[in-house]
């Protein structure tokens, strides 16, 4: 039995308040992923042990970081009972290649043992050669959210190794923010931040790190950002694109939304990414289901 949870298991409501998603969530990823549960008795609705419990944390961690939410599922559904999550095997983009990640297993072992020594110039070196090697979007998907979510796994089952996430999410902050920028005087397209109270600024870290690659400039607020400094900072600037980011549903604020869509001088497109935002939004709002679907609606402006 894991952290209350009983011999009968829990209701798809205690589930989704456990872990921070609605209902409608959690259904979505039964009915397309088959993280369902496994529990049953006769006569009564199928209940979630500790076993779907863990795999469902594995999934919430894993998308919260940007990961695809059918190549997470794949991730969790092949997480052991330990709760360390697989390395994903290379994966093949749209045009039928193999990306880059051969080395990605042992990447990310080295990454996870000079995390757990605190050894912060090893953690910083090993992101680096990554990022060099892989560009963002391959490292922080088959490299960083592997790492990132068995620390918090463990974190979970321990209340410990808080000092470790953060030390590996400043180093990443710092990998990814020398990535060369547009020179200045280009234009800036593209803002992001995170809702209001939303602390999880890594995913936005990713992807203004991989626009950069590509040339297109980004104003990163970063984390907890008001509404009412948000729509202050789109009057000032002008985007073509805006993206907020939630982690959770207390921080998916709708109404900020819809605020952005009847400006004046409106932004071309609003963009609502991560796990925490309601399947029903405002007409008009984007949802990007990938760091990758992210990037192209962003280069698209």
């Amino acid at each position: 039995m894991v952290d209350g949870v009983d011999d009968e298991g829990l209701s798809a409501g205690a589930v989704a308040r456990r872990l921070g998603i609605a209902v409608t969530t959690l259904r979505t990823w039964h009915q397309r992923y088959g993280l369902g549960p496994g529990g049953h008795a006769p006569g009564h609705h199928r209940r979630y042990d500790s076993d779907d419990l863990a795999r469902l944390e594995t999934m919430r961690r894993l998308t919260a970081h940007g990961v695809p939410a059918a190549e997470a599922a794949r991730i969790a559904l092949a997480t052991p009972a330990d709760g360390q999550p697989e390395v994903p095997e290379p994966r093949r983009d749209g045009g039928g290649h193999t990306v880059a990640v051969g080395r990605a297993g042992a990447q990310a072992r080295g990454l996870a043992r000079a995390a757990m020594r605190l050894d912060a110039l090893t953690v910083r070196d090993l992101v680096e050669q990554a990022v060099a090697e892989h560009g963002v979007v391959a490292t922080w998907q088959d490299l960083l959210c592997p790492v990132l979510v068995g620390i918090g796994t463990r974190h979970a089952a321990t209340s410990r190794l808080i000092e470790v996430e953060h030390l590996v999410s400043r180093c990443i902050t710092e990998v990814f923010g020398a990535v060369p920028r547009p020179v200045p005087g280009t234009p800036v397209p593209v803002l992001l931040a995170c809702a209001d109270d939303e602390q999880h600024s890594l995913p936005l870290e990713a992807l203004s790190a991989a626009l950069a690659e590509r040339g297109v400039g980004t104003r990163l607020l970063g984390a907890r950002v008001p509404g009412r400094s948000l729509l202050d900072a789109v009057r000032r600037t002008g985007p073509a694109l805006v993206l907020i980011w939630s982690h959770a549903p207390q921080t998916a604020d709708t109404g900020v939304l819809a605020d952005l869509l009847t400006m004046p001088r409106r932004p071309a497109l609003v963009v609502a990414a991560g796990p925490g935002w309601p399947e029903e939004l405002p007409d008009g709002v984007l949802t990007p289901d990938s760091l990758a679907a992210a990037i192209t609606l962003a280069a698209s402006v």
